[in-house]
């Protein structure tokens, strides 16, 4: 099973994770997340950061998401990624990590595709209940 590490601005990444507990009854035991503070020293967020991925990590991996490319907190996953067993995604939102969350039992370069997708696919337009608009991304 791949792990899940949400590395964030403040309290982004909790947030998400309350958003997948009540989408999905349960937050999966292995999503967990890592904020970071205006504060707070990265030489020491990026050692809980590689703490939190050892603890994930079942030998199957661990999938990084950050929310702002080029910030700290993706710049603290960025110091921490190895290729192959621990890869990165920024641009974190609801549906990436509804998508990643329901296929944890994929392989990691799958993981890193379905995040992709699901964060791109469904950023959409909301359209007036009479219109054609894009459905489906609620369907993780």
């Amino acid at each position: 099973m791949v792990g899940i590490l949400l590395i964030t601005h403040n309290g982004l990444g909790d947030s998400l994770i309350d958003c997948i507990r009540h989408v999905l009854g349960k937050v999966p035991p292995h999503l967990k997340s890592l904020s970071v503070l205006a504060d707070d020293d990265p030489a020491g967020k990026e050692a809980e950061a590689r703490a939190l991925i050892a603890q994930l990590d079942e030998g199957d991996g661990v999938l990084l998401l950050s929310d702002v490319y080029g910030a700290t907190p993706c710049n603290i996953a960025k110091r921490v990624c190895m290729p192959g067993r621990v890869e990165g995604v920024a641009g974190v939102n609801l549906p990436m990590l509804l998508r990643v969350a329901c296929y944890t039992n994929k392989p990691l370069a799958e993981l890193v595709q379905r995040a992709l997708e699901g964060g791109k696919e469904c950023i959409v337009t909301i359209e007036s209940e009479g219109s054609d608009a894009a459905t489906g991304c609620a369907n993780h």
